[in-house]
């Protein structure tokens, strides 16, 4: 079980560096291909011109600017990829839209963390709709520059379709790690049977070659984000990996709090699966 194909958004700014330098640290550990895609729109636009002309003009200036981006976009990609195996893409859609459409031929896509000021569903991928619509398991990069090394694991549990989801969509990554830890944060009364699916998922792990170990902690869910971190400090670990959950109502994604803290304010790396 491995990663075969890596998906990254690829930007003309900074701000896409921390996540190509995840993608290509991804793509360097299992000799994997890296997919680039430049994805951009033209938004459009009403401007009061009864002849016309100044829309065209106007348009003119926007489409070049819109081909310079993606240019420079590419230019970029293949600065940080290197001599890496690449598929580079230049699609005019939507980021998200296109990136969901690219995750067809993909293993795993890696996105940034953290909204960017000012997000513009034209030009930037939308972290938390790529998670829930793409099919694939999303790996966030915090948008402060880290070498991803992925040694330590903490898997954050929660007995659901997702969780279970995000522990075979990492299964990768956990059989090359150093040490796993199973945590789940749940209320005194739920101790009981935290304390059995902890220990079944270290049992499964196990059976896969992965060595884990398994921890419950007793605190209220709106601190669940919080204690993960915590232990993840604790053990030393880069990389959590956890279910995402959410959905959609009318274009707007409902996150459940520990996706939204983990995608909002990611303090490492985050392996994330609808």
């Amino acid at each position: 079980m491995t990663f075969t194909s890596i998906l990254v958004h690829a930007e003309p700014d900074a701000a896409a560096s921390p996540r190509l330098a995840c993608a290509v640290a991804v793509a360097e550990r299992f000799d994997a291909l890296l997919m680039g895609v430049g994805a951009e729109l033209l938004q459009s636009t009403a401007v009061a011109d009864p002849f016309g002309m100044l829309a065209m003009e106007w348009q003119g200036v926007m489409r070049q600017q819109l081909e310079d981006n993606l240019k420079a976009a590419e230019q970029t990609f293949r600065l940080h990829a290197g001599s890496l195996r690449t598929d580079w893409r230049t699609l005019y859609a939507p980021p998200t839209d296109a990136l969901c459409g690219a995750a067809r031929a993909a293993d795993l896509i890696v996105a940034g963390g953290a909204p960017l000021t000012g997000a513009d569903y034209w030009r930037q991928a939308d972290t938390a709709e790529l998670a829930i619509r793409a099919g694939r398991p999303v790996l966030v990069a915090p948008p402060t520059h880290r070498t991803f090394h992925g040694d330590r694991i903490l898997v954050a549990w929660k007995d659901t379709r997702e969780a279970r989801r995000a522990v075979a969509d990492a299964m990768p990554f956990l059989k090359r790690a150093e040490a796993v830890v199973v945590m789940e944060v749940c209320t005194k009364d739920q101790v009981e049977a935290a304390e059995f699916h902890t220990s079944e998922v270290v049992a499964h792990l196990k059976r896969h070659g992965v060595e884990a170990s398994a921890k419950v902690e007793v605190e209220a869910d709106d601190r669940a984000c919080v204690e993960l971190n915590i232990q993840a400090q604790a053990m030393a670990a880069d990389l959590i990996v956890a279910g995402c959950y959410g959905h959609s109502r009318m274009r707007e994604w409902v996150m459940g709090g520990v996706s939204r803290g983990l995608i909002q304010a990611p303090e490492r790396f985050v392996l994330l699966s609808h």
